[in-house]
């Protein structure tokens, strides 16, 4: 019995030995995960922890503001003394040290709050190695942290030991180089090219380098976004909201970017850390980089400039050459009447006049009946021709094909006249007796709620973002529909020729009137095509949720 007791006592002793430790280390881990969400720490835990002798605040604000203002014991590190520029590890590692930096230290970095100085610091630091489970930022910022009655000095912080932590290799995987930023252009279904910058230079008004715009394909959400008004970041249900709007997938690989990679680390952040999309990666050389470039690689200005076409490409994809190897797949489908037609039009067009569009505005099956009997490919993509410009037909046109689920769908800009003047042929249909053209079963796949028949059911419907009302003609609609509108006349974002504006133009216009990039927006008019100029206008500048209220 002696014997069973005593091994019973070492057994507890040693069972409490071991337990002990872990519980501090569990304690340790629960404090420091009661701090962070997604990386980031309350105002309150570092007030309550700021004296921890392994806490290490660093300020990423410029200088000055430093020099100002600071929380007692942050230690400069302003990232305007490296910027884009590449250093080597060794390098970083000096500074580093400098700062205090050493392993088992738990980083927070603090910038003004709602800019991009502590996600850029904190993306360096993750670039030269340090492990993402030691670096915090600071929610709010010093904003944050001034309004929450935090201590501050203006008095220098006395130099910490030098540090000892260790720089070796950059970590490539939350990095994207020019070469493969440029191959992800070319695949935006699995890559998102996310720009964070302004929409001003955005659609091309401003510039920080030669030239204003942004690369192809890229989708805007600046940086602005991600911040609440107090200048703490919006909550990951919020921010995940705007992604799904925006179409933005977690199995996609999204690649940030800005004019010099310092804009581009607050989306790089809050994807990767707050919500935790599994790849993405910051450009760090970003339109500083993709401009110097010896190619010339070119930016757009409107977000979808190809639902617009050229003369020259119409000639040469919509060509006979092209179309008898098998080599094209670009119908032309001319919105004329059926008498303008016949006096001559784009070789090898079908003729699918306006008022069979109209007719069958909200009967797909229909509309499809009368495309496929025009010889109209259901895949390939239909290049509306009109009268030329962005009139209310082509418009129309282009907004029912869409509907009716066609792959691919422009409009060319210029009228017959122009084409004409160029010294390209026209076709004349041959004289009576001639083979109608071929006629194609055209399987039709309708997209569901681009047209609206009820406008109470349309403010109703669940969504990702509110419904906004735009009246899109001179005057507003008739039917006023039940909440605020915002009025954009379509004819102030035409030109004397009828064709678009400059995305810049147009976009200062949009900003003007209120209109909001995160909403469901809904078209109105007392003219279906009215409506439908403004729907083409608002898809080649890149709002994801448009829809059309039938008159």
């Amino acid at each position: 019995m002696f014997v069973a007791k005593v091994i019973a006592r070492r057994f507890w002793i040693l069972f409490v030995a071991g337990l002990l430790p872990c519980a501090l280390l569990q304690h340790a881990a629960a404090q420091t995960a009661a701090a962070s969400q997604g990386r980031l720490v309350s105002v309150d835990w570092l007030k309550q922890n700021l004296a921890r002798a392994d806490v290490l605040v660093l300020d990423a604000s410029p200088a000055p503001l430093h020099r100002k203002q600071h929380i007692p014991g942050a230690v400069v590190a302003d990232i305007f003394t490296f910027g884009p520029r590449e250093v080597p590890p060794a390098q970083m590692e000096a500074r580093m040290r400098s700062w205090g930096l050493s392993p088992g230290q738990q980083v927070v970095i603090v910038d003004q709050g709602g800019t991009y100085m502590a996600t850029r610091l904190f993306w360096e630091l993750l670039h030269y190695g340090l492990p993402a489970q030691s670096l915090f930022i600071l929610d709010g910022g010093m904003a944050r942290w001034t309004s929450a009655g935090g201590a501050v000095t203006d008095q220098p912080t006395p130099p910490r030991p030098t540090g000892t932590v260790r720089v070796t290799a950059q970590v490539h995987d939350v990095r994207v180089k020019l070469p493969e930023f440029l191959a992800a252009t070319a695949d935006p279904q699995r890559h998102v090219m996310l720009e964070a910058l302004d929409p001003e230079y955005f659609y091309g008004g401003a510039a920080f380098f030669s030239r204003g715009g942004h690369v192809p394909h890229a989708t805007l959400m600046l940086a602005d976004d991600f911040y609440n008004a107090d200048k703490t970041f919006k909550s990951p249900q919020e921010i995940q909201r705007m992604l799904d709007h925006l179409g933005i997938r977690p199995d996609q690989e999204v690649l940030t970017y800005c004019g010099g990679g310092g804009a581009a680390a607050v989306p790089f952040f809050a994807l990767k850390f707050m919500l935790g999309y599994p790849r993405v990666r910051l450009f760090q050389e970003s339109q500083l980089g993709w401009l110097q470039d010896s190619r010339d690689l070119p930016l757009w200005t409107y977000a979808n400039p190809h639902l617009t076409r050229e003369t020259d490409w119409l000639k040469a994809w919509g060509g006979r050459m092209l179309k008898s190897f098998g080599l094209s797949q670009v119908t032309v489908v001319d919105v004329r009447s059926a008498d303008s037609f016949k006096l001559g039009h784009v070789p090898l067009a079908v003729n699918v006049p306006v008022q069979g569009f109209l007719a069958h505005a909200d009967q797909p099956d229909r509309l499809a009946a009368q495309l496929g009997a025009a010889g109209l490919d259901a895949t390939h993509e239909a290049v509306v021709f009109s009268d030329g410009g962005l009139n209310e037909s082509a418009a129309l046109a282009f907004l029912m094909l869409e509907r009716v689920g066609q792959h691919k769908v422009s409009i060319h800009l210029d009228s017959l006249d122009r084409w004409v003047d160029r010294g390209l042929d026209v076709a004349r249909p041959a004289a009576a007796g001639a083979a109608p053209a071929r006629s194609l079963v055209y399987s039709p796949r309708p997209r569901e709620h681009v047209l609206l028949s009820d406008a109470v059911n349309a403010a109703n419907a669940p969504g990702l973002m509110p419904t906004v009302y735009v009246a899109s003609g001179a005057s507003l609609p008739a039917r006023q529909p039940p909440g605020p509108v915002i009025h954009l006349p379509h004819g102030q974002f035409l030109d004397a020729d009828g064709g678009p504006k400059a995305a810049k133009d147009i976009w200062t216009a949009m900003a003007k009137a209120g209109l909001p990039r995160y909403a469901r927006i809904v078209l109105l008019a007392d003219r279906l095509g009215e409506a439908a100029v403004n729907y083409v206008v608002l898809r080649m500048m890149g709002f994801a949720d448009i829809k059309v209220q039938l008159p």
